[in-house]
């Protein structure tokens, strides 16, 4: 029998235990994947925290997963063996309730989550629908791809969420926000990037990156921002981030948790200010996004573990230790 190695969850606030399991045979409809890296995201922070009521136990997390198809189920035929694939958090849908039907998959009444639902990539193998797997640039090396799946996906989603405002401001500057400022950076806006007090490394790497400013969350930007995206899950910056946002302007909150909101004046909000959330992601955001991604040549900053320190990468995110993204080799 063929093993594999897996990084599970069986509690929430428990460490990841390295296990050994049979490697899986692909259903109809799926493909085998040996996975080559796994990034981590916020995401799997929070299932590990059991701040997301959907999660099953015991999982494997991971959601991010570049690798190779090793085996494909019936019915495949969109991947061969060998190719490489990238695999992301949304890893199902149901295809026929109100949202699937009117391309809002990401609403889905019943989907499944990679790493969530559904084991997923903090592992040597991994199991994926067919439909919901991608090719990637091929001019990306594996390390730099596998942030691309969340972080880039939701980020771009949130982006494109944000509308066309000129003056942007990021609050939370971490594997989502250094990836798509460079998107944005390259659309021609003026980026602000706002981030934990005193976090030094944090806004350096937004200057490099090509933000125009970069200052603590409760520092004021050189002018009034058109639209705000908030990554960081803090509920505290929603009406910091309406204060600095226009009238007219929106505040996009781009996780998929985020602490209690505390009140704030009405004020605030007047002046046809918007806040609204991004929830997951469709299949044509990462076509979209994944080709985009091919041409701008981003700087991907990755911070590289192996499988085994999984739970020391999660801690260095929780820690805000991280510059750019953690991913784990198997």
């Amino acid at each position: 029998m063929s093993l594999m190695q897996g990084m599970v969850l069986h509690r929430a606030h428990e460490p990841l235990r390295l296990e050994a399991r049979p490697v899986p045979e692909p259903a109809r409809g799926e493909l085998l994947v040996r996975v080559s890296v796994g990034a981590v995201c916020r995401t799997d922070l929070h299932v590990v925290d059991g701040e997301l009521p959907q999660a099953v136990h015991p999982i494997i997390p991971g959601h991010e997963i570049v690798g190779r198809v090793e085996k494909c189920g019936a019915n495949v035929t969109a991947f061969a063996v060998g190719e490489r694939v990238g695999v992301p958090w949304l890893g199902g849908s149901c295809g026929t309730c109100e949202f699937c039907r009117t391309g809002r998959e990401n609403l889905c009444d019943t989907p499944a989550f990679t790493g969530c639902t559904r084991d997923g990539g903090f592992a040597t193998h991994v199991l994926a629908d067919a439909r919901f797997a991608f090719r990637v640039p091929q001019q990306m090396s594996d390390k730099d791809v596998a942030p691309l799946l969340c972080a880039g996906l939701i980020g771009w989603r949130t982006l494109k969420t944000a509308g066309d405002a000129p003056v942007l401001g990021i609050f939370g500057f971490g594997a989502a926000a250094h990836l798509i400022a460079q998107v944005a950076v390259a659309q021609g806006r003026s980026i602000y990037a706002f981030t934990r007090d005193g976090d030094a490394k944090a806004q350096e790497l937004a200057r490099e990156l090509g933000c125009a400013w970069a200052g603590s969350s409760n520092d004021e930007p050189p002018a009034p921002l058109d639209a705000a995206i908030i990554f960081a899950p803090v509920g505290a910056l929603v009406p910091r981030a309406l204060a600095l946002v226009k009238k007219g302007g929106r505040v996009v909150c781009g996780g998929i948790h985020m602490s209690d909101i505390p009140s704030f004046p009405y004020a605030l909000l007047w002046g046809e200010r918007q806040v609204c959330s991004v929830a997951n992601l469709t299949r044509a955001d990462a076509v979209e996004f994944l080709d985009l991604a091919g041409k701008v040549a981003l700087q991907v900053r990755t911070t590289e573990y192996p499988l085994s320190r999984a739970n020391d990468a999660l801690d260095d995110l929780r820690a805000g230790r991280l510059s750019g993204a953690a991913v784990l080799r198997p």
